[in-house]
């Protein structure tokens, strides 16, 4: 139902929706990981409880559930061609292609089998993929234990990889999300490096964005307006800094600030953010948030067994 909350100013205006999502009692999430809308704006939400995929309408009404027997850790989700989603299994190492009723397509990876840490062969705990679909080739973030951009051809084929641990043009520190405009550029979100790299398609460096402050996730809508989840701090005092997140933070392609949504300080009230980890909009520009709530609250003290973890935000 709506709160009357309003997050954001001028043409990135939003309203929290209390309580959206309608999940059956036997149904709970500890935190959700990351959201994609179908061409339906059904809603998808990877979560890391019982039920790793949970469907919902655009009303927050319960659809379906799949993944129960797949998936070790939701991380990443991306759409696909044909209908499919993209799935980033950071505790089993692998992404799966899916379609929207949970049948496997395609696996990449070895599930099960990380690759030795930072040595740049995929995986170990990759992030998020990127779908190139004029051509249908893939790009993995590839993640906590490895510093690599994988690039990948539409059948699963590893054809370049790029990036190393470091802090310079094209190093990584927790390469955590990727996005592509429509003019063929990828956007890396550079976590704990507190920036966004873009490259075009071979990997190659273009620019970097650094006014934003531990980017976990990025969305790219139709205009190339890009959205960036920012995580914030995970450590008590620097939760209570002001103007560095949680938040959402919005740019246009040449990286000018548009708006800041939800700035109003780490917490669990209306309004406020405590981990964004995942983003996307539907096709009425309304927003998604899926945050690893139970994982961060985790860093400082005893979290709840079911903290509030996801919420959507109406376009107005």
């Amino acid at each position: 139902m709506s709160s009357n909350t309003i997050l954001g100013e001028g043409n990135y205006k939003y309203e929290i929706i209390e309580n959206w999502e309608k999940l059956p009692d036997e149904y709970k999430w500890p935190e959700t990981a990351s959201v994609i809308t179908d061409n339906q704006d059904n809603v998808y939400v990877f979560n890391r409880g019982a039920h790793p995929m949970i469907v919902f309408d655009s009303d927050g009404n319960f659809i379906k559930s799949w993944g129960e027997n797949i998936f070790v850790r939701a991380h990443g989700l991306s759409q696909g061609p044909d209908n499919t989603i993209f799935c980033s299994d950071d505790g089993d190492h692998s992404v799966r292609q899916c379609d929207l009723d949970g049948n496997v397509l395609m696996t990449i990876g070895n599930p099960g089998n990380p690759s030795k840490p930072f040595s740049g062969i995929p995986f170990n705990r990759c992030t998020h993929t990127a779908v190139d679909f004029k051509t249908g080739n893939i790009f993995v973030s590839d993640g906590y234990q490895n510093s690599k951009v994988h690039k990948y051809s539409p059948d699963g084929k590893l054809i370049k990889s790029w990036g190393s641990p470091g802090v310079d043009e094209g190093e990584f520190n927790i390469v955590h999300n990727l996005a592509l405009d429509s003019k063929g550029y990828l956007y890396v979100c550079d976590r704990e490096n507190h920036r966004i790299q873009i490259f075009d398609m071979e990997g190659k460096f273009q620019a970097q964005w650094s006014n934003v402050h531990r980017p976990c996730a990025i969305y790219i809508d139709s205009n190339d307006v890009i959205y960036v989840a920012e995580l914030g701090w995970a450590t008590k005092i620097n939760r209570e800094m002001p103007n560095i997140g949680p938040r959402i933070s919005i740019f246009n392609s040449y990286g000018k600030l548009l708006q800041r949504v939800g700035n109003q300080g780490y917490g669990t009230n209306l309004g406020q953010f405590t981990a964004p980890h995942g983003l996307c909009l539907d096709s009425k520009l309304n927003m998604y948030v899926a945050e690893v709530s139970k994982t961060n609250i985790s860093h400082i003290e005893t979290p709840p067994d079911f903290p509030r973890s996801f919420q959507k935000l109406k376009k107005l």
